[in-house]
């Protein structure tokens, strides 16, 4: 897409430095834990490498990606101020220091200081919480998407303290004067996590990007589609959470029936759109054709696995031979392919929107190599699809290691791509994102749209 959506107030956005200086870092994560995973494919590494290399996948990239965008879309689209540029700031060192010294201390097996970095992720989520949903309350009434946001932000605040509280049982009793277990809680607590704080997002975001990329509009059918979801997914993940920490199956498995349902009833939206999509191929509806494949036969293999054993650890992800095609099928490329967009719009905002009329400049398109990002996406899709495929059909060890290396290259020139346009085209590099040098601190958000002349500055 080179088209700028009229109704976005881009005039609210935060400094460049700020989203960017997430998604750098959240690339980084995406890296290591690719390369992790190639490692334990093919050999053992000491302490407790899986679950390391799990939250550098989930927190790292996934969530502070999150955290980056909701930073940068919030105030974008909402047509509000961010709230404060230092806590947006202090978000992404708090969650990246703690998520470094949590997957360093589980690798090296020093279990007793666990808490000290589950500590700082829970102070980071926190401040990320606070930050964006104070700026999200000056949006009221919140339309699909900041509901969306606004459901995820609570189940970020609630998984925080559950993943502290999990951290230090490691080594003290934490549970013992609680009536539910370690069990328990690790169930609830991932359940937050992937379909309250990471899966909700998603579905808030999908809403608005997927309409914005293939130029369509929603007609009645799909305004009740949507309806539906937003009935289903939040009760049924406030029910599959609940049950799942309670050890009711019966709770659990109307929840987690329900969560499928309402998800299946937004995908329908999502591929009708694309369908009916009047733009050319892009990077994101590239992806999201396979975010909506993904997303079907997840939910086509998980019906069976919620409705059998909802409250099993073998079913936490779902069906236990789709943990891929979740993890990478749908949380990967809503990613990358919102990444393809979000990254080089940001950059021609701050570097060229000002110059439009005046002199050529590129378009947002034109600012990543097309030809890396073709070929990161058949990679990816190859690599993931051979992984799945392996999972689900047994298939033989030197097929699913082939498809890993597969699709860790694809992920790998997805970074390499995205780190040459911030390079290529940011007007301080990489070293100026990093650094998040954005100048001096505007002021909460209280104290600057109160001065504003403009008296639709919070509308839509």
């Amino acid at each position: 897409m080179n088209r700028i959506p009229g109704a976005l107030r881009t005039d609210q956005q935060p400094p460049m430095a700020i989203p960017l200086g997430h998604f750098v870092l959240a690339l980084g994560f995406l890296v290591a834990a690719v390369v992790g995973e190639a490692v334990l494919a093919v050999t053992t590494l000491p302490g407790l490498a899986g679950l390391a290399r799990l939250h550098t996948l989930l927190v790292g990239w996934i969530a502070i990606t999150i955290m980056g965008a909701m930073t940068q879309f919030v105030p974008v689209w909402s047509g509000v101020t961010l709230y404060s540029r230092r806590l947006a700031r202090l978000q992404l060192w708090l969650v990246a220091a703690g998520l470094v010294g949590f997957a360093g201390l589980l690798l090296a097996g020093v279990l007793a200081w666990l808490p000290l970095a589950a500590a700082l992720l829970l102070c980071g989520i926190w401040v990320f919480v606070y930050n964006v949903g104070r700026t999200l309350l000056r949006a009221r009434p919140l339309d699909f998407t900041e509901r969306h946001f606004a459901l995820a932000l609570a189940c970020f605040a609630a998984l925080a303290p559950l993943g502290f509280l999990l951290a230090v049982d490691f080594t003290r009793p934490a549970f013992d004067a609680l009536p539910v277990g370690r069990a328990d809680v690790v169930l609830a607590h991932a359940t937050l996590a992937l379909f309250g704080a990471l899966l909700v997002t998603v579905v808030g975001a999908l809403r608005q990007l997927a309409t914005m990329f293939t130029q369509g509009t929603l007609d009645s059918f799909d305004h009740r589609l949507l309806g539906l979801e937003e009935l289903l997914v939040p009760a049924g993940l406030i029910a599959l959470a609940a049950g799942r920490g309670a050890g009711s199956v019966l709770l659990a498995r109307i929840g987690g029936i329900a969560l499928l349902a309402g998800l299946g009833a937004f995908t329908a939206v999502v591929a009708r759109l694309l369908a009916g999509s009047t733009a050319d191929r892009s990077p994101m509806s590239a992806r999201y054709w396979v975010v909506v494949a993904s997303l079907y036969a997840w939910i086509f293999l998980t019906v069976p696995a919620w409705w059998l054993e909802p409250v099993s650890y073998g079913t936490l992800l779902g069906h236990p031979d789709a943990t891929e095609v979740l993890l990478f099928g749908v949380f990967g490329f809503v990613v990358v392919g919102s990444l393809y967009h979000i990254v080089p719009f940001i950059i021609w905002l701050e570097r060229y929107s000002d110059r439009l009329g005046f002199e050529r400049v590129p378009m947002i398109d034109d600012l990543y190599d097309d030809r890396l990002e073709r070929a990161d996406f058949w990679l990816t899709v190859v690599g993931v699809a051979g992984r799945s495929l392996a999972s689900l059909f047994d298939l033989p060890a030197a097929v699913e290691l082939g498809s890993l290396v597969v699709a860790a290259v694809g992920f790998c020139l997805f970074v390499l791509n995205m780190l040459l346009t911030i390079h290529r085209h940011g007007p301080d590099g990489l070293a100026g994102v990093v650094a998040l040098t954005d100048g001096p601190e505007q002021g909460h958000v209280s104290d600057t749209l109160e001065d504003r002349a403009d008296p639709d500055a919070d509308g839509r």
